[in-house]
Parts: structure tokens; C-alpha cells; sequence
């Protein structure tokens, strides 16, 4: 019998990489992803666009003539919409939008709806005590 799981590696600020990281990476591909018909290989790499020149080497691997055979999609991931975060605040929360509304405004102004300005500054809210649950009144609460 064989092992059968699909081997998964997600790398993450990849425009930092250093040469001999992305030659492992490449490697990595070229022989669990693509040489071998049956292997399980998943790679998910994150870098930030326009941190990446033609003389990168994470921009030469993603170039690579050999790499074409693999499946490969990009996915960019942009700034959200105010209706977005707010929606996204909202689910998040548990709460109607028309609750959230004040909230999701101050953090859509402070982050420009950056994801991750959003996700840090809902975690740092909640750390200092800005945005914390309600015992009594059962839900999320925070100072208008």
C-alpha cells in the first residue's frame, strides 16, 4: 500500500527570498509536482506585486519554460470595497450591517480595506478592549 495524502507547502513574503530558497522551491516543483504524473503536491506561494523585479529570482521561477506544464492560477488579492468590509465586519461579528455600520466605517478609514490592516486592526481592537463581547446584552460590542 502507498501513502496517498496530497503533500501541501504554502510559503508566504516569497519577493524576500533568496536565491538558494527559491532553487528549493523550484526543485521542489520540478520533482513532486510535475516529473511525477501520480504525485499529490500542492504549493501555494504569497508575495507582494510590484516588490518583484525581472531580476528576482522569485519572478525568474515564476517564469521558468519548465514550469509550464504545471497548473498554476493567480489570484491577486486587492483592497476591499466599503460595502465588502462591511459585510465582512458584519458576518464576523454576528450582527446586522445597519449595527456594524459605524464600526465597519472608522475600520474601512483606518485600513483603506487593506485585508490585513482589517484582520490586524479587528485583533488589536479586541486585545485593548475597543471591540469585546457583552454578556448581557449577548453579542459584540465596542464605543461609538
Amino acid at each position: 500500500s502507498t501513502f496517498a495524502a496530497t503533500v501541501t507547502l504554502c510559503l508566504d513574503d516569497l519577493q524576500w527570498a533568496d536565491s538558494a530558497s527559491i532553487a528549493a522551491v523550484n526543485q521542489l516543483l520540478l520533482a513532486g509536482g510535475i516529473a511525477s504524473q501520480h504525485a499529490k503536491f500542492f504549493f501555494l506561494g504569497c508575495y507582494r506585486e510590484g516588490e518583484t523585479d525581472k531580476y528576482n529570482p522569485l519572478w525568474k521561477t515564476l517564469c521558468n519554460n519548465d514550469l509550464v506544464n504545471a497548473r498554476s492560477t493567480d489570484v491577486k488579492l486587492d483592497c476591499m470595497g466599503e460595502e465588502t468590509l462591511s459585510t465582512m465586519v458584519s458576518e464576523t461579528l454576528c450582527l446586522s450591517p445597519r449595527l456594524t455600520r459605524s464600526l465597519s466605517s472608522i475600520i474601512y478609514h483606518k485600513t483603506k480595506g487593506n485585508p490585513l490592516f482589517v484582520s490586524r486592526l479587528m485583533i488589536s481592537l479586541s486585545k485593548e478592549g475597543l471591540l469585546r463581547p457583552s454578556l448581557s446584552m449577548r453579542r459584540w460590542e465596542w464605543d461609538k
